[in-house]
C-alpha cells in the first residue's frame, strides 16, 4: 500500500488543493494576489534600481537591502504564478519533479532570508553601537562575504531538508496547500518518521530560532545604546535606522516560526495556507513600503531619479 502510494506520487505528481475548499473566495483571492504581486515586482525592482543609481545609497545597509529585494522577487515569483493558475481553475496539479524543485527553491530562499535579516541586524548594531568604527567594520569585502554566506547557508539548509523529506515514503497525492511546502508533505508520510523529523526540526531551529535570538540580542544592545543618547534628534535618527528592519523581522519571523517550529500533529493545513500567504506574498509586498516610507535617503533618491527623467523628457 505504501509503495503503491509512493509510486502514484512519483508518476502522477500532486494535486494542490489551494483555496478550492473556499470556491466563493477564489476570484477575490485571484484579484488581490495579482495586485499584490504587481506591487511586489514594482516596489522591489525600484529599490534595487535606486540602490544602483544613487551614489548616496552605495552603503552596506542598501547593499543588503538590495539582496533582500532580489530575494523577495524570487520568493514571490517561485510561488505566485502557479497560485494564480490554480485559482483560475486551469490546472491544480504539479509534477513530482516540479514539486521537489519548488521545495528546494522555496526553502533556499526562506533560509537565505533568515540569515540575511540576521546580517542586517548586525549592520544596524555596528551603525548604532559602533558609529566611529562603522566603515572599518562593515567594509565592502566583509559585506560581500556575509551576503555570500547567507545565500550558501540557505541553499545548504534546503538541500538537507529536501533530501530528508523526499526520502520518506508518501501516501496519497493531494496537498492541502497552494505550494509544495515542507509541513504539508510531512503530513503525507506513511511511516513513523520520528527520527527524520527530529533531524529536520533541529535544522529548522538552527535556521530560524538561532538567527532570531541573535537579532534580539543585537537589538537589546541597540536599545541600550539608544537610551544613552541624550538628544531627541539623535534618538530619532537611531530609531529610524532600526525601526524599519525590526518591523520586517517581526513580520517574517512571526509567520515562519508559526509554520515551521510546531509539531506536525499540531500543524493546521487550513491555517498554514494563510500563514504562507503572509510570508510569500504580503511581507515581500510590504518590505519596500516599510523601508521607503520611513527612509529619507530612499525617498530622496526616488525624487532625484524622477526629476532626472522629467528633465530628459
Amino acid at each position: 500500500m505504501v509503495m503503491g502510494s509512493l509510486n502514484t506520487s512519483l508518476d502522477n505528481g500532486f494535486i494542490l488543493v489551494a483555496f478550492s475548499d473556499w470556491p466563493q473566495l477564489e476570484f477575490l483571492f485571484f484579484v488581490l494576489i495579482s495586485v499584490f504581486y504587481s506591487l511586489t515586482l514594482f516596489g522591489n525592482t525600484t529599490i534595487i534600481a535606486l540602490s544602483r543609481l544613487d551614489l548616496r545609497l552605495h552603503t552596506p545597509m542598501y547593499f543588503f537591502l538590495s539582496h533582500l529585494s532580489f530575494l523577495d522577487l524570487c520568493y514571490t515569483t517561485s510561488t505566485v504564478p502557479q497560485l494564480l493558475v490554480n485559482l483560475s481553475g486551469l490546472d491544480r496539479t504539479i509534477s513530482y519533479r516540479r514539486c521537489v524543485a519548488q521545495l528546494i527553491i522555496f526553502l533556499s530562499l526562506g533560509g537565505t532570508e533568515c540569515m540575511l535579516l540576521m546580517v542586517m541586524a548586525f549592520d544596524r548594531y555596528a551603525a548604532v553601537c559602533r558609529p566611529l568604527h562603522y566603515t572599518t567594520i562593515m567594509r565592502p569585502l566583509l559585506c560581500q562575504m556575509l551576503a555570500t554566506v547567507s545565500w550558501v547557508g540557505g541553499i545548504l539548509n534546503s538541500l538537507i531538508q529536501t533530501s530528508l523529506a523526499m526520502a520518506m515514503p508518501l501516501c496519497g497525492h493531494q496537498l492541502n496547500h497552494f505550494i509544495c511546502e515542507l509541513p504539508v508533505l510531512l503530513k503525507l508520510a506513511c511511516e513513523d518518521t520520528g527520527g527524520t523529523e527530529a533531524k529536520m526540526f533541529v535544522a529548522r531551529v538552527i535556521m530560524i530560532a538561532v538567527p532570531a535570538a541573535l537579532i534580539l540580542g543585537s537589538y537589546a544592545h541597540i536599545a541600550r545604546a539608544m537610551m544613552k543618547v541624550k538628544s531627541t534628534a539623535g534618538r530619532k535618527k537611531a530609531f529610524g535606522t532600526c525601526g524599519s528592519h525590526l518591523v520586517v523581522v517581526s513580520l517574517f519571523y512571526g509567520s515562519a516560526m508559526y509554520t515551521y517550529l510546531q509539531p506536525r500533529e499540531r500543524y493546521s493545513e487550513s491555517e498554514g495556507k494563510f500563514a504562507a500567504l503572509f510570508y510569500t506574498i504580503i511581507t515581500p509586498m510590504l518590505n519596500p513600503l516599510i523601508y521607503t516610507l520611513r527612509n529619507k535617503d530612499v525617498k530622496g533618491a526616488l525624487r532625484k531619479v524622477l526629476r532626472r527623467d522629467r528633465a530628459v523628457g
